[in-house]
């Protein structure tokens, strides 16, 4: 066993054994979540075959309605979804150009398979670490056939428009006469900071893309809403890509499962989230980005390698059973963890992740000494 695996088993235990965590929740074993969904199951259901009835249509349907939209198809992969979603705008408008941001995740974590797979090529109306705006979109100064808006924009920080910059931006694609898509994988989580709900939201674009695990639990999974030809065209290019798998319940039962259990909390913790985050924001170094976050998402900084606080973060989980964050390296000396304020951090006061934070420093201070 190499030193990196006995690295990840250590802080896996130490992971499991926890009872509180900040961000984040306990990982569970296969036959926990195999429990799980069994008591999910009701006696007499049966499965999906091809796509067809059981959790999968149930599923699609409960996601439509949701959304407003005609009606919903469940992908295997986001990757995927969004591919077939590109896809179809660019044949409907005959332009293979598409503007994003160049954070966006179909262009830094997709492998670029939307010009790799479909010839279809980027546009950025911004390379600035916020979401485009209207005005950027009508300077591109050549024809787009379809804008794509990351709601919210994971990588720069979980970052959102205000309601009338997104309905101006999409009212400038129009203008261009090009089709919009929504990558909202985690647009669960954007009805607070709007003040709208779903249906309202996705019906400024013409498709839009979910995503089952990032935000309600899921195993897996994702699907694309929109009209009944859209939808049409989806199911054909799912099937031609290789998405429509001949049983798919499991990530369907655990989808539906997040939807009923999960959803409803989601405005709750846009609502906790600001007692929070001010002792974040406080300690020695951090610095919150973006400042006001417009979610219970987004990215704590601190002037430290990223070695250093992961060592801490697993001494803190080791001494208390307490989680704090995970860190990746963001420069040299200074490391980001990705912070989500959801169901275990509704237990916490401001005072109780105040002292957490400082005895994390403290360990971090320690390992910094030797």
């Amino acid at each position: 066993m190499t030193d990196d695996q006995i690295d990840l088993n250590r802080r896996r235990a130490a992971r499991r054994a926890c009872t509180r965590f900040l961000s984040g929740s306990r990982p569970l074993t296969m036959r926990e979540r195999l429990t799980a969904l069994a008591e999910a199951v009701e006696p007499d259901a049966h499965p999906d075959i091809y796509g067809d009835g059981g959790p999968v249509g149930e599923l699609e349907q409960r996601t439509a309605a949701l959304l407003g939209t005609a009606d919903a198809v469940f992908f295997p992969t986001g990757t995927m979804a969004q591919q077939v979603a590109l896809r179809h705008h660019a044949e409907r408008t005959g332009n293979p150009a598409v503007a994003l941001h160049p954070q966006s995740h179909i262009e830094r974590h997709e492998r670029h398979a939307h010009i790799q797979l479909t010839g279809l090529r980027s546009l950025w109306p911004t390379t600035e670490l916020r979401q485009p705006t209207a005005a950027e979109l009508r300077g591109l100064g050549e024809p787009f056939g379809t804008l794509v808006v990351e709601l919210p924009l994971r990588d720069p920080g979980f970052l959102l428009p205000t309601w009338d910059e997104l309905t101006e931006l999409v009212a400038a694609a129009r203008e261009a006469g090009a089709r919009v898509h929504f990558d909202g994988a985690r647009l669960w989580n954007t009805t607070s900071h709007f003040g709208r709900p779903l249906n309202e939201i996705a019906a400024l674009a013409d498709s839009v893309y979910v995503s089952f695990y990032k935000d309600l639990g899921g195993i897996s999974g994702a699907a694309l809403a929109g009209d009944e030809a859209f939808t049409a065209y989806a199911r054909t290019w799912r099937h031609r890509y290789g998405g429509q798998l001949y049983q798919q319940w499991p990530a369907a039962l655990a989808a539906l499962t997040g939807l009923d259990a999960e959803l409803p909390r989601i405005p709750g913790y846009a609502r906790h989230a600001p007692t929070l985050i001010p002792a974040l924001a406080a300690l020695p170094g951090a610095r919150i980005f973006p400042e006001v976050p417009p979610t219970h998402d987004f990215q704590l900084w601190l002037p430290h390698p990223a070695s250093v606080l992961n060592a801490a973060t697993l001494a803190l989980a080791e001494q208390e059973k307490t989680w704090f964050l995970d860190w990746t390296d963001a420069a040299p000396g200074l490391a980001m963890a990705e912070v989500r304020l959801a169901g275990a951090a509704q237990d916490w006061t401001a005072d109780q992740v105040a002292e957490l934070g400082l005895r994390f420093l403290e360990l971090v201070a320690t390992a910094e000494r030797g």
